[in-house]
C-alpha cells in the first residue's frame, strides 16, 4: 500500500470515528465480486466508501471502526491467506498483511465474522452503517446488535453514515486532488489521441478503440462507459453503442476518461471529423464554449452550486436567441423553459471516487455554498435533434458538449483537463495534424 494512502486513509479512518462519537461503533462492507456470465466475473471495483476509509482492494472485505477516548481501533475482516487459491486469484494481504500493509489495528477471517462481531458492538450505543444500500447486509447487522447475552449491553440504534462520510469526502484533501490532476492528464492525453487519429478510421469503435489504448497503456481503466457519438448520435445524452459509421462532414463528441488510484476524471470534447468547423457547426460551438468560460468563472469560493448551472444558461439562451433557434425575448425564455429543448441537463456535479460523486447539493434547502476542495465538471451542451422541424434544416443534429473537471480552490479555479484542447483553432489543427 501506498505510503502517502497509508496515512490519507487513517487521518479519514480518525476523522470518521471523531464525527460518530465514542459510543458508536461504524461497519462498512466492501464490494463482493459479481458473476458475469456462469463462472465468469466482472472485473472487481472496489466499493468507494471503503476504499476511501482503507485502500483494501480485494472483495470479502468489512471495515469496523470502534471511537475509544482511551484509544480507537480499526478492525478489518477479510480473506486468509490460501495458497491454493492465490494460485489462481494473485496474492491476498491475509490477517497480517491487514495490520502491517493497511494500518489495521486487528483484522479477523471474514468468515468469523458472525461470531466475534455482536462481542466488538457490546457497550455501543450505536451502529452506523449504509442502511438502506444492501438489503441482505441490513439485516446481518441488525441481527448482530440484536444478539443476546446475559448482562450484554447492545446497541439500540442503527444509523445510516452514508451523510457523515460523503460529507468527508466531498472535499478533496491534497493527495486527492493530485490523484486527480493524473486521473484529468491521461484522460485529456485519450482525448488528444483520438483527435489526431480521426482521420484514419471510419467507425465510432474504431476511436473508442484508440480511448482504450491510451488508458490500459497508462495502467488506467475507463471511469465509464464511453460515449463516442458522430454526427446527431451525439444529440443522444447517453449514447454508447459507439458502434456507427462516421461521417466526415460531421461532429464527434467524445465523452470519455480513466480512473487512477480509483479516483476519476470526467471529460467530454467536441471536434469535426474533417478538421474544420462548418459555421453552424461553429456557431454553436462558439456558445457552449462561451457557456463553459462563464461557469468556470463562476466556480469560486465566492458563489453557490446554483450560480455556475445559472451562468452558463444565460449565456445559451442569449446566443440561440442571437442565432435564431430560439425566438420570444430573453424573460419568455425562461419562463416557458423552452431552452431546455435544447440544453437540458445540469451544468455538471460533484467529482472524485465516484464520477457522479457524493456529497449534497443543498444545505437546509439552499444551493450549496462552494468550498475550496470541492471538485466539479463544468459540462454545458447544446443538442438539436435531426428530427427537429421547428429550426432549418442546416442546424438539425448538431449536438456540442464541453466538460472540463474544475477544481474550487481559495482563489481562481483550477481546470484539472486542461490539456484536452477546446479552442476552435487548436481543435482544428489538432485534427488536421497540425
Amino acid at each position: 500500500m501506498d505510503s502517502k494512502l497509508h496515512k490519507e486513509c487513517q487521518r479519514r479512518r480518525a476523522d470518521l470515528m471523531g464525527m460518530i462519537g465514542v459510543q458508536a461503533a461504524a461497519i462498512i462492507p466492501g464490494a463482493a465480486q459479481k458473476i458475469r456470465n456462469n463462472d465468469v466475473h466482472y472485473p472487481f471495483r472496489q466499493d468507494s466508501d471503503f476504499w476511501y476509509l482503507t485502500g483494501f482492494d480485494e472483495p470479502e472485505a468489512v471495515l469496523v471502526l470502534l471511537p475509544d477516548s482511551s484509544g480507537s481501533r480499526s478492525i478489518l475482516f477479510c480473506r486468509e491467506r490460501d495458497l491454493k487459491r492465490e494460485q489462481w486469484d494473485g496474492p491476498r494481504a491475509g490477517l497480517q498483511g491487514a495490520i502491517d500493509d493497511y494500518g489495521m489495528d486487528d483484522a479477523f477471517p471474514i468468515t468469523d465474522i458472525d461470531d466475534i462481531m455482536p462481542g466488538l458492538l457490546e457497550g455501543r450505543e450505536q451502529v452506523h452503517f449504509p442502511l438502506g444500500r444492501d438489503g441482505e447486509f441490513d439485516q446481518q447487522v441488525i441481527g448482530w446488535s440484536r444478539y443476546k447475552r446475559k448482562q450484554q449491553l447492545m446497541p439500540e440504534e442503527l444509523v445510516s453514515i452514508t451523510h457523515l462520510l460523503h460529507e468527508l469526502r466531498l472535499i478533496k484533501s491534497q493527495y486527492e486532488q493530485q490523484a486527480m490532476r493524473r486521473a484529468a492528464e491521461i484522460s485529456a492525453r485519450a482525448h488528444m489521441r483520438a483527435m489526431r487519429m480521426v482521420k484514419n478510421v471510419t467507425n465510432e469503435r474504431e476511436l473508442m478503440a484508440e480511448l482504450m489504448h491510451e488508458f490500459t497503456w497508462s495502467g488506467c481503466q475507463p471511469a465509464y462507459e464511453p460515449i463516442v457519438a458522430g454526427g446527431a448520435n451525439a444529440c443522444v445524452l447517453h449514447y454508447i453503442a459507439n458502434d456507427e459509421p462516421l461521417n466526415e462532414n460531421g461532429l464527434v463528441l467524445i465523452d470519455s476518461a480513466c480512473e487512477f488510484a480509483c479516483y476519476a476524471a470526467d471529460i467530454t470534447r467536441t471536434f469535426p471529423a474533417s478538421g474544420r468547423f462548418s459555421a453552424e457547426q461553429k456557431a454553436i460551438y462558439e456558445i457552449v464554449l462561451a457557456a463553459q468560460h462563464a461557469a468556470i468563472s463562476t466556480a469560486t469560493v465566492e458563489h453557490n452550486w446554483d450560480a455556475v448551472h445559472a451562468a452558463a444558461q444565460s449565456v445559451i439562451i442569449d446566443g440561440l436567441l442571437d442565432i435564431g433557434i430560439l425566438s420570444g425575448s430573453r424573460e419568455q425564455v425562461l419562463d416557458t423553459k423552452s431552452y431546455q429543448r435544447y440544453f437540458m441537463h445540469k451544468t455538471g456535479h460533484w467529482l472524485g471516487l465516484d464520477v457522479h460523486d457524493v456529497g449534497d447539493y443543498q444545505v437546509d434547502k439552499l444551493s450549496r455554498q462552494l468550498e475550496a476542495g470541492m471538485v466539479m465538471t463544468v459540462e454545458p451542451g447544446i443538442y438539436i435533434a435531426v428530427d427537429d422541424q421547428t429550426v432549418e434544416p442546416r442546424w438539425r443534429g448538431i449536438g456540442v458538449r464541453i466538460e472540463d473537471d474544475v477544481l474550487v480552490t481559495k482563489a481562481e479555479p483550477e481546470i484539472l483537463s486542461r490539456l484536452a484542447p477546446k479552442a476552435i483553432d487548436e481543435v482544428e489543427a489538432l485534427v488536421q495534424g497540425e
